[in-house]
């Protein structure tokens, strides 16, 4: 890896849905990468999934500060420079009614969610900083943190709690130099797994792996200072789903046969009962 002409990206969490878009998006753009995860079986298959990528793997937890600085160590072996973090960490799988189930259910969904970001940082954040490269960092988290998931309160709850992490590690990292942000994304992601079911306004996970690495990128904007930005829609996948010619043709014209079954529906109404409200209306609409 000495040889490399770009910095790596370190991509935490490497082996979930958005971890795995991250991988995809920075080989494809012929960043080095890094791809951390807890499982091994997981990262064994990205090496086989990207034979011709520059990738390195490293099996670790960030559980607890003892993980962070083994991952720490183990990074300062490799002695290659770094573009900056994406950690799409943890997200939960608890559903259900809150009040319908034990509060050690919200710590574990806490747990797994939040902590390991704060975990990462602590130990990440300095180590970013020797490099002296104005390195970025950023964060993954998932929706439910501005108003509440129906049937996922425990993600929401922890959701909120990540946006508020971000937005004390974003003022506490400008100490180190590093730009650190929350990629913020509102909605379930689209994937090939959910294809089936996924709603229209689902963002595709490539789409938001794509986004990550772009904000690791250093930028002269106002982007800069915000610890928290939305996903932006995909533009290319929205125009792939505007409706031909052909298509908004017949919605109209489903439209007006709609309309004009209503209109005989209110008229076979009026004339059955003739002192009604509707066919007040009705014979108030023939006289305009």
């Amino acid at each position: 890896m000495s040889g490399m002409m770009k910095p790596a990206v370190l991509i935490l969490g490497a082996t979930g849905t958005v971890g795995r878009a991250a991988v995809k998006a920075a080989a494809g753009a012929g960043w080095p990468v890094v791809a951390v995860a807890r499982d091994a079986r997981g990262l064994a298959a990205l090496e086989v999934q990207y034979p011709d990528a520059i990738l390195r793997t490293i099996e670790a937890s960030l559980v607890n500060d003892a993980g962070a600085l083994a991952l720490v160590a183990s990074l300062r072996e490799i002695g290659q420079p770094f573009l900056g973090v994406v950690a799409a960490l943890g997200g939960g799988d608890v559903r259900g009614r809150l009040i319908d189930q034990s509060s050690d259910e919200l710590r574990r969904n806490f747990d797994e969610a939040v902590l390991p970001h704060l975990v990462a940082a602590r130990h990440l954040l300095p180590w970013l900083a020797e490099s002296g490269r104005n390195c970025g960092y950023v964060m993954v988290g998932g929706p439910g943190g501005r108003n509440p998931w129906a049937g996922y309160g425990h993600r929401s709850i922890s959701a909120a709690a990540l946006r508020m992490l971000a937005r004390v590690l974003h003022d506490e990292a400008r100490t180190h130099a590093v730009r650190l942000q929350l990629l913020e994304v509102e909605s379930p992601a689209r994937t090939d797994a959910n294809e089936k079911h996924a709603c229209q306004g689902w963002p595709c996970v490539d789409h938001i792996g794509r986004k990550a690495l772009e904000l690791l990128k250093h930028r002269n904007d106002a982007r800069c200072t915000q610890a928290i930005l939305t996903l932006e829609p995909d533009n290319a996948a929205q125009s792939a789903q505007i409706p031909s010619q052909e298509t908004a043709g017949a919605a109209s014209a489903l439209q007006a046969r709609c309309a004009k079954d209503v209109h005989r529906l209110l008229d076979a109404a009026a004339s059955k009962f003739p002192t009604s409200p509707i066919a007040a209306n009705r014979n108030q609409e023939r006289t305009r």
